[in-house]
């Protein structure tokens, strides 16, 4: 029975993931000779037939690896591979923490190596062929193997340290290890930016001059003590422009790629600036980091219920009770749910970006330089400005630009 659910449910959305990908094509194929006039005020027509080949391409290559990954998930599942594995792994040291986080680790490698020649294919293929990739094959092998070291560097210990304390914590287990992976992740939001994130790429505080002083005045005037504005060279790996907000209390900080900063005027780029301190100002932050805590304190208790019986991890094939197998068919499984309810997450998300826009046109004093600032990044990064509503429902975190300037315009 419970083989069976999973069947549907890696089916289901397989299902679902190829018909959002062709009512998104559709869309395309209904505007492709003539964009909607909202449209047409933000790309002009080469950029927008660009846009719309570059878009079609991406759901070509997301349909193919989609319908990849559902075969690999469902062959690992269903072969008995899994508990296969781990009675290799714990031949070592039988339901020892150390070996079961070892397996957990393994497994994770193993189940990362089938979506490489797609993530190659993106990045060498169809982002080369649209002018967005700038990063070479060695560069990209030594960034994997960066976040292979990584995962094994910091992810063993914190799997070791959880298995372990469930043989300490007794029933109570599971708040004593979510109160331990959940205050790993709110140091790391403090590590992250200061010593992995420069392991990837240099970071170098904004060279001083009027742009700086435009920027850490409108800083001031918000009320947002940064300790410095840093530009990122994204542009060693991708011409794509982004910019982000990291960090809490005194250790945030505001992240622009050099694209970014390339491509958009001062006043543009103050409107970025305003739009992220928005964020913070709104509280944004400590919103999303409630809902995660919520939602990551209902996955431990779920986990513990699914381990104290029988049928769960008998059904695939392993010994009652052992953790580690559980913590896997979570983490394997848990996205076959939660992709249903990613249209009310995004939802969230955009309500955000929607509070974000109006902070920062009252903190740049008019929507004009956030509207511009919008169609010039949609313009340089071939955003689709038409998706199909289902589709952005379920995939598209941050509104459309045509979507956020009526927004703008309302608050006008």
């Amino acid at each position: 029975m419970v083989l069976t659910i999973v069947a549907i449910l890696i089916g289901g959305r397989l299902v679902a993931q190829l018909g959002l990908n062709a009512l998104n094509g559709a869309a395309l194929r209904r505007h492709s000779g003539e964009p909607p006039l909202a449209v047409a005020a933000i790309m002009d027509g080469p950029t927008y037939v660009r846009s719309v080949a570059y878009t079609r391409a991406k759901l070509w290559l997301d349909s193919i690896e989609e319908a990849w990954a559902a075969a690999v998930l469902a062959g690992v599942i269903f072969s008995g591979a899994l508990p296969g594995l781990d009675a290799l792994f714990h031949q070592w040291a039988p339901r020892a923490a150390w070996s079961g986080a070892c397996y957990l680790l393994g497994v994770g490698v193993l189940l990362s190596l089938p979506s490489l020649p797609f993530e190659w294919w993106g990045q060498f293929r169809l982002e080369a062929k649209f002018g967005f990739n700038q990063s070479t094959f060695r560069l990209w092998a030594v960034d994997k193997a960066k976040e292979l070291v990584l995962m094994l560097g910091i992810g063993f210990p914190v799997l070791w340290g959880l298995l372990g304390l469930v043989r300490r914590a007794g029933g109570t287990w599971w708040l004593w290890g979510f109160g331990l992976l959940f205050g790993f992740q709110l140091l790391m939001m403090v590590l992250y930016p200061k010593f992995i994130l420069p392991w990837f790429n240099k970071l170098t505080p904004l060279a001083d001059g009027d742009l700086r002083t435009q920027l850490l005045a409108l800083a001031d005037r918000t009320g947002f003590r940064a300790q410095t504005i840093q530009v990122m060279d994204g542009s060693k790996r991708s011409a794509h422009s982004n910019a982000f907000f990291t960090g809490f209390g005194r250790f945030r900080r505001i992240v622009l790629y050099d694209t970014l900063v390339a491509q958009l005027t001062p006043g543009e780029l103050a409107a970025v600036l305003a739009h992220e301190i928005g964020h913070y100002k709104r509280g944004h932050v400590p919103k999303m980091l409630a809902m995660a805590a919520a939602l990551q304190l209902g996955g431990f208790a779920l986990v513990a219920w699914l381990a104290r019986g029988d049928w769960f991890n008998g059904a695939f094939g392993f010994p009652a009770g052992d953790l580690a197998p559980t913590f896997l068919l979570f983490g394997l499984l848990g996205g076959l749910v939660t992709f249903w309810f990613s249209p009310g997450f995004n939802l969230l998300s955009r309500r955000h970006e929607y509070e974000a826009d109006a902070f920062a046109r009252q903190a740049v004093g008019g929507a004009a330089p956030v509207v511009d600032a919008l169609r010039k990044l949609a313009q340089k990064n071939l955003s689709n400005l038409t998706p199909h509503p289902l589709y952005s429902g379920f995939y598209y975190s941050h509104p459309t630009v045509v979507e956020r300037e009526q927004a703008l315009a309302r608050a006008g």
